[in-house]
């Protein structure tokens, strides 16, 4: 993240400021130093925001999980930009990157690997989250790192008294502090996928536009009902996001028919459209509303969170018919 830079209209933009208000906030003595500026770094962002109290209405906090069984849906580079997004527009984020591969660290600007604690501490080592998070550049977006030493966790977590409600219990202690939990979790299901559904509140489920994409949606679908019936864990919502979609294609267009006629009452309306500046900007470590806000990927998960955020807060428990 320490390569971003907004432009000047940009760095507006997302302020709500004209650009005679933003010349006239620069004339603030906490602002004086960044004034005149063409461009500005995320830090500047939160400065001014704070300075100038340009934060959304509070609300409560909102657990949320990214996770399909089947891999390759483009989960990641969408959970990440999502938390991005919502941390940019002044929201309290803390993205909790599940997976051992740690892409969801890398799509933030960091290096799995040289991080020293991840959430395997807070988990089976019992440290306090906060001795595990890192605070990026952008104020309002926090993370818990993941890495290799992720990977023998549910091994780990096996032998453990209440097991599977070991993350909820964590996140507990931090819930006053954040607007929003953003997970992404590992294309798998073990114990810690089962702590991650255990502690949501909404669950994602990123599909690409192809019939091999139905496997792991009645797979996971069974879970989530096997999960309510025993553990009377009842998620608030369930939304199915089509993404990387390409309307071009005949296999994408039935896929997506079919997705409709099996999972209508789920399938989010918003559709995330194919965009090659995902992969890009994962790539480079720079989430895609730095690295292109104008894109097509960007525009569609601007779209995304606003209909989420709509469903969120009509969202009572158990809405859905089992």
């Amino acid at each position: 993240m320490d390569g971003i830079r907004y432009p000047r209209k940009r760095f507006a933009e997302i302020l709500a400021l004209s650009e005679r208000e933003l010349n006239e906030a620069e004339t603030h003595p906490e602002l004086a130093a960044a004034s005149a500026r063409e461009t500005f770094t995320p830090a500047e962002l939160s400065l001014f925001r704070r300075v100038l109290a340009r934060y959304p209405e509070r609300r409560g906090l909102r657990k949320q999980l990214f996770l399909n069984f089947k891999g390759g849906t483009g989960k990641t580079s969408l959970s990440s930009s999502y938390a991005y997004r919502l941390a940019e527009m002044g929201h309290r984020v803390l993205i909790v990157d599940l997976d051992s591969q740690g892409h969801a660290t890398k799509c933030v600007g960091y290096e799995g690997e040289e991080q020293k604690k991840t959430l395997f501490d807070v988990l089976v080592k019992k440290l306090p989250i906060e001795e595990v998070l890192l605070r990026t550049p952008l104020e309002e977006l926090h993370l818990i790192p993941s890495n290799l030493g992720m990977s023998t966790i549910d091994l780990a977590l096996m032998p453990m008294s209440g097991r599977e409600f070991r993350l909820r219990k964590a996140l507990e202690e931090i819930a006053n502090r954040y607007d929003f939990v953003v997970m992404d979790a590992p294309p798998s299901f073990g114990l810690l996928n089962l702590n991650a559904i255990m502690a949501a509140d909404d669950l994602f489920v990123p599909v690409l536009a192809d019939f091999l994409s139905f496997h792991g949606l009645k797979l996971l679908f069974e879970t989530v009902q096997e999960l309510e019936e025993e553990l009377e864990h009842y998620l608030q919502q369930i939304r199915i996001v089509l993404n990387a979609f390409n309307p071009t294609t005949k296999i994408a267009r039935e896929a997506r028919g079919a997705l409709e006629e099996h999972y209508g009452e789920f399938l989010a309306k918003t559709v995330v459209r194919q965009c090659t500046k995902f992969a890009q900007s994962s790539s480079e470590g720079i989430p895609i509303f730095a690295y292109d806000p104008t894109s097509k990927g960007a525009t569609d998960v601007e779209a995304l969170i606003a209909e989420l955020m709509a469903a969120a807060a009509a969202a009572t428990p158990k809405e859905r018919s089992a």
